[in-house]
């Protein structure tokens, strides 16, 4: 049988502690392997039975090693003695181990049985190993007993630190939290074996954190120690917590972590300007919405408790100002609410309140949370562009206004304090037909071209206003003119209306129906009214029937029309409208005679098919087309060829001339370069006449405008629609300079008490100046003095 055994000495009780040993007794049939009793079998009985004639004693029973880890000694480590019965101490069992840790770990002596461990074990690496021995006739090589499995046990001893596998540790608590507020808990692991002794019992205590935190020594909870902490005071702090194993006795082992704790805000401080008055100014021309300036609440809290809301509680300015929370940056922007004059009104006072939107109810008695401030803000004055009264214009003009009609006045004022003068313009671009004009000073907005309804029904001008002394200062305000209908233009045929009648049409018979169209646009509508003109009315082959909607009928008076008789009848209609005054025209009908079968189709309106051949064929028209094609050519070959016949061969050296002299004489008009013109529309267009004299050996390229003037603006005695009238003409006129040239009048006007104070008329008229002083001048002025001197006393000049 098997028996174990672990000797004892001073060096193994010293550095491994106590060999336990198990002594018992166990009967010849049973074997003991890894705790458990086993029973031999019936061949394993006999085969033992053979070997041994008489009953042994019980020997050792044996089935676990144990020894103690991080053994240090230079020696291999006994852990124990395998032995067997048979083993007589001749060295003829040989002892063989196998299993974990075999020949690596642990070794054998194959002799004696000893067993030594040869590496340094830990038990936190592995707590077991599972072998099995063997005894064999060392000879032979036969198993003198049955093979047997062991356990070798590594016992613990208190070799590891507590470590805190998770740390270090991040934590937050609300500020102001009650003593005894949870933050964290912590673990600490021991790799000891918390089976055996105390090496794995854990127990906390803080290093540092105190008085503010605390932590459970056995669960390594940490809580809140002091009350009232202030995020505002201190925000983060830095706990250190130590586990130490053997249940914190001394010679335990220890091990730190670092807890990082920080107090999160809560909303327990209000807000508060850091000022309470505020000086602003803002430009009258400031735009609606602009910034005027900005006001801040200070709030010690941050994030959403730290959040802010401005608005406008009270002031003279409240609905000229307005006040937005800017949420990036929690400032309070007063922008402008409504446009601004410093004419009206210089300074606005206004009190903003800012307040924190998200309350906590246990902290209200820190409160009121909201803060109030003054805000001054001064309108300086700028100058500013003329403004328009009103803003917008709307003027309905009949189309038949006369050129220089007064349409509107248009009026703007200058909004600043000194009130300068204005000049007034039209937007070329929005009058690119110069249909209009305004008064440069008083504002007065008059037709400069006719209107026509049926051309433009509408025009959009912008009229200009600027300063006198600051041009850069220009207001605008938008004009809309609606040209009124006027009765203008006569109806007339919607379209060509060409009719057919057959040679057995019968009388009453419809042969067209016309319709007429009219550019014109009354209120009461359009409505026509046709008949047959004077000349036509008594038609005798045809009738209209005016059928009251606008349309009309063309009848056959009689029947029997014959084409080779006329084949083409015009028919003249006078078509009438309902304006005021009433205008008409007439519309020709061209009504052609055909004829038709039995069921009214035409079948031919011409009428020289009676007498006309037969078409020619295709080929015969190619042939004609071909001859005259030919002879073209034929005529064209002649001509050339006289040309050339013309031309000499030789060039003569005479005719290659590069520069030429030209002479050439020609008379002076005389008198009729003095009477191209007609100086008399230059003193009075009341005066000029309308047969001006051209001269008659050249074309003039700029005629008088005068003589195009109609008689009743040359009439007017207003001179700006005289000079209006004469633009009008000008930029009309086809044979004017396509340039802008100075226009001269020399427009007296009428009306003046002194009347005329031209000399250019003033020898038809008498007068009793004396020119005897010319004969004093010398002989240079002798002619004049006879035409201008004194008259002798029967009246004749000398």
């Amino acid at each position: 049988m098997w028996t174990s055994g672990r000797m004892s000495n001073a060096k193994n009780l010293l550095g491994l502690g106590i060999s336990l040993y198990f002594w018992g007794l166990m009967d010849l049939t049973t074997t003991v392997l890894s705790g458990s009793a086993r029973p031999l079998t019936e061949g394993q009985e006999d085969n033992l039975s053979d070997k041994l004639h008489q009953r042994m004693k019980r020997s050792w029973v044996w089935n676990q090693f144990f020894v103690l880890e991080e053994y240090t000694g230079t020696d291999p480590l006994y852990v124990g003695k395998l032995h067997s019965d048979m083993d007589r101490g001749d060295g003829s069992i040989k002892y063989i181990l196998s299993g974990e840790g075999a020949g690596i770990v642990f070794t054998i002596d194959d002799t004696t049985g000893d067993i030594h461990a040869i590496q340094r074990l830990d038990r936190e690496e592995r707590s077991q190993y599972t072998l099995r021995a063997q005894a064999l006739d060392r000879r032979t090589g036969r198993p003198m007993e049955p093979e047997s499995e062991f356990i070798i046990k590594i016992q613990d001893i208190n070799d590891n630190e507590p470590k805190f596998l998770d740390g270090p540790y991040v934590a937050s608590v609300p500020e102001m939290s009650p003593v005894g507020t949870s933050v964290i808990q912590v673990t600490a692991t021991d790799a000891d074996d918390p089976t055996y002794g105390n090496s794995a019992r854990v127990v906390y205590s803080i290093l540092q954190g105190q008085p503010y935190f605390s932590v459970d020594s056995r669960t390594g909870l940490i809580r809140t120690a002091l009350m009232n902490m202030d995020r505002e005071a201190k925000e983060y702090y830095e706990v250190i917590i130590q586990a130490k194993d053997m249940g914190g006795q001394l010679g335990g082992l220890a091990g730190t972590t670092t807890v990082n704790i920080s107090l999160s805000d809560v909303n327990d401080n209000p807000p508060r300007f850091p000022q309470k008055h505020y000086q602003m100014s803002v430009l009258e021309s400031a735009p609606v919405s602009s910034t005027v300036g900005r006001v801040v609440a200070k709030d010690l809290d941050e994030g959403v408790n730290a959040e802010m809301k401005y608005s406008l509680v009270d002031g003279d300015g409240l609905d000229v100002f307005d006040i937005n929370t800017d949420p990036n940056y929690q400032v309070g922007i007063i922008t402008v609410r409504k446009p601004l004059s410093f004419e009206s009104k210089k300074s606005y006072t206004l009190k903003v309140e800012g307040a924190n939107p998200h309350l906590e109810m246990r902290f209200l008695n820190l409160g009121p949370f909201r803060d109030t401030t003054t805000v001054h803000i001064s309108v300086e004055d700028v100058d500013e562009p003329p403004v328009f009264e009103p803003s917008f214009y709307f003027v309905e003009v009949p189309e038949d206004v006369d050129i220089g009609t007064t349409i509107q006045i248009i009026s703007a004022k200058d909004p600043d304090v000194t009130n300068n003068s204005i000049r007034y313009s039209i937007d070329r671009s929005s009058d690119p037909g110069r249909f209009f004009y305004v008064d440069i000073t008083s504002g007065a907005l008059m037709t400069a071209r006719p209107l026509d309804r049926e051309d433009v029904s509408w025009h959009n001008i912008t009229v200009l206003a600027v300063e006198l002394n600051n041009p850069s200062q220009v207001g605008s305000v938008s004009v809309t003119v609606k040209v009124l209908d006027v009765n203008d233009n006569a109806p007339e045929f919607a379209r060509f209306y060409e009719a057919f009648v057959c040679e057995n049409a019968k009388a009453g018979q419809l042969i067209q129906t016309v319709s007429a169209i009219d550019r014109d646009d009354p209120q009461e509508g359009q409505h026509f009214y046709y008949s047959l003109a004077p000349e036509a009315a008594n038609n005798p082959n045809f009738t209209l029937r005016d059928n009251q909607d606008n349309t009309a009928w063309i009848l056959t008076r009689r029947s029997g029309f014959r084409q080779h008789e006329q084949n083409t009848f015009y028919l003249p209609i006078l078509i009438s409208d309902n304006g005021r005054p009433v205008l008409s025209s007439t519309g020709t009908l061209t009504v052609h005679v055909c004829s038709c079968d039995d069921d009214g189709m035409v079948m031919s309106c011409n009428a020289e098919a009676y007498v006309l051949p037969v078409s020619l064929s295709r080929g015969a028209l190619i042939a004609i087309l071909a001859c005259i094609f030919v002879l073209l050519v034929l005529v064209l070959l002649i001509l050339s060829m006289r040309r050339q016949r013309k031309q000499p061969y030789i060039i003569d050296e005479e005719e290659n001339i590069h520069e030429n002299i030209v002479r050439y004489d020609d008379e002076g008009g005389g008198e009729e370069d003095t009477e191209a013109f007609d100086i008399a529309a230059m003193w009075n267009p009341r005066e000029a006449q309308l047969v001006v004299k051209n001269r008659q050996d050249m074309l003039p390229e700029i005629e008088s405008l005068s003589r195009y003037v109609p008689q009743a603006c040359v009439m007017d005695n207003n001179v700006h629609n005289y000079v209006l009238a004469k633009l009008y003409e000008a930029d009309m006129d086809l044979w004017a300079p396509p340039f802008d040239s100075l226009q001269t009048y020399m427009f007296e006007g009428n009306g003046s008490v002194a009347e005329s104070l031209s000399s250019l008329q003033s020898v038809t008229t008498d007068s009793d100046q004396s020119y005897d002083y010319l004969t004093d001048w010398g002989p240079r002025f002798k002619k004049l003095a006879e035409m201008y001197g004194a008259t002798d006393s029967s009246g004749a000049l000398w």
